[in-house]
């Protein structure tokens, strides 16, 4: 058996670790030196191989070094990188959880944010389609089809098969693309109108007990009942809840757009709100992953000197996350009205990547009478990769595996904590069973 060379580290044997993000440099957007980097991190890639089934990314990259003069990454026409960088979405299942060469490995190889530096850099030089800037506005497009009379009318366009033929010729939305609907009544509304009934919220570990929501644009516009049933829940469970004073896009898809200035006016309009809330004695939680983990990770990295950015983000959790962690003290309720049966659980990668462990599936499986058939694949969303017309199909595809197993498990409920993966694997389904937010299962569970 061969022995590693003296001094030599293997990443995938201590625990990954992420550099600060120099976005800010001008280097950072010099495509000479971006090219030079995307062709040292494909060559390594194509010797491996081993992320081939995870997204369409490394497929792409194999069959152009394959169908290359060489068979070498040398003999691959550098536009067509640019192929490869367009179907990522920074889904980071490659480096948490596939690549053995990440950092500390001397190879460091992180491909997430070298194809952020890539899209940041098309972003740049004025190369981003307009289609895609407007799909990634989600507080503009939200607050203008959240308009009473507007709502309904998007809603009822986006179901006409006439009109989403117009949307793919006219934008490129792919017409059979899972649309989000969209509601007046938002999840800020909803939730204002709750009285609290938590009199004295006790402490639990890290958690105050005292939480303020940051809904998310999605949570807001788009999916609104899970702010309603996180505060049901959360109340039930003797934890106080307030609203974030205000808040905006966290910045995750304009992060994935290659937007970086745009991320920064986001940090900037939610961070010092987060900050005081925190100061005041409030915890935060959000019910969608990508959102926590923009808080969690994205925004740290990119800002790592900023004392406030990692005030939230020593103070932003998952919901099941905060649940469990309240667990340990014993301030969890765990008598239940009614079993759930069988779940067919979907893992989003966005709360995989984490490191919070299968939270969610601890605290289900603690509901009598109830089985969770854990799957962990990617769902090929992404939020808005899966609506394009060009992405559309192969973000099926990749959706494929994960649909087989909701039918194969065929189970009472089939569920994700994203929920636009949740709209993903109800498209392929194609059987007219809508998922249920695991939030919306444990208000179940609890008879609320």
């Amino acid at each position: 058996m061969s022995t590693p060379a003296e001094g030599r580290k293997e990443g995938n044997l201590e625990a990954p670790t992420r550099h600060p993000v120099d976005w800010q440099s001008p280097s950072f957007y010099d495509q000479e030196a971006l090219f030079g980097e995307l062709e040292r991190v494909f060559d390594i890639c194509h010797g491996c191989r081993r992320c081939v089934s995870l997204c369409h990314s490394f497929p792409t990259l194999f069959d152009l070094v394959d169908e290359s003069p060489t068979m070498e990454v040398d003999g691959v026409d550098k536009a067509d990188y640019w192929q490869v960088v367009d179907h990522c979405y920074l889904c980071d299942l490659c480096y948490m959880t596939k690549c053995p060469y990440v950092p500390p490995h001397e190879w460091n190889v992180d491909f997430p944010h070298l194809m952020l530096r890539a899209k940041a850099v098309k972003y740049s030089e004025g190369k981003t389609k307009s289609r895609d800037k407007l799909i990634s506005s989600t507080d503009a497009v939200g607050k203008l089809a959240g308009i009473p009379v507007v709502a309904d009318m998007v809603n009822s366009a986006n179901r006409n098969p006439v009109f989403r033929q117009m949307l793919d010729k006219s934008m490129g939305i792919h017409p059979h693309a899972a649309l989000p609907e969209y509601h007046s009544k938002t999840g800020r509304k909803r939730v204002e109108s709750f009285v609290n009934t938590v009199a004295k919220p006790e402490p639990a570990g890290r958690t105050t007990g005292r939480v303020a929501l940051f809904a998310t644009c999605y949570g807001n516009y788009n999916e609104p009942h899970l702010a309603e049933d996180l505060y049901k829940v959360f109340a039930h469970n003797e934890i106080e809840l307030t609203l974030a004073e205000k808040e905006q896009c966290c910045g995750m898809p304009k992060l994935e757009l290659g937007d970086l200035e745009a991320v920064k006016r986001a940090k900037e309009a939610n961070i010092p709100v987060l900050a005081r809330m925190i100061d005041a004695g409030w915890d935060v939680v959000a019910p969608i992953p990508s959102c926590v983990l923009m808080f969690k990770q994205e925004l740290p990295l990119m800002f790592p000197d900023d004392a406030e950015v990692a005030k939230v983000r020593d103070h932003i959790f998952d919901p099941f996350e905060y649940l469990m962690m309240r667990h340990k003290d014993g301030k969890l309720k765990t008598e239940f009205a009614k079993s759930l049966g069988k779940i067919a659980y979907h893992a989003a990668c966005h709360l995989r990547v984490q490191n919070i462990g299968m939270k969610t599936r601890e605290l289900l499986e603690m509901v009598p009478d109830t089985q969770i058939d854990l799957i962990e694949r990617c769902s090929g969303h992404d939020g808005t990769y899966a609506v394009k017309c060009e992405f559309h199909e192969i973000s099926m595809k990749i959706c494929r595996p994960v649909v087989s197993r909701v039918q194969k498990a065929e189970a009472d409920h089939y569920s994700s904590d994203c929920p636009m993966a949740g709209h993903q694997i109800e498209n392929g389904l194609d059987d007219e069973r809508p998922p249920e937010h695991p939030l919306t299962l444990l208000r179940q569970a609890y008879g609320l």
